[in-house]
């Protein structure tokens, strides 16, 4: 019985790798910019608290938007 496949209920782990990359590239709307702004002017850096207001995001996806959007080049 050891030499049961089970390959075929594995992932390829290069469609997970593609889809956590294109993920910077989530589009958010004007009330949810607004509203990270605001909160970070509150919070700071504190992305799961700032996810924790926008219903659906995740804490990588708001910490991924404010760097690409705010960031600033040394």
């Amino acid at each position: 019985m050891a030499d049961i496949e089970t390959s075929s209920n594995n992932v390829s782990p290069d469609s997970t790798d593609q889809q956590s990359s294109t993920g910077s590239n989530v589009e958010f709307s004007e009330n949810e910019e607004m509203l990270i702004t605001m909160v970070y002017n509150l919070v700071g850096e504190r992305w799961s608290l700032i996810a924790g207001r926008i219903p659906g995001r995740t804490t990588e996806e708001i910490e991924k938007y404010w760097n690409s959007r705010y960031s600033t080049s040394e």
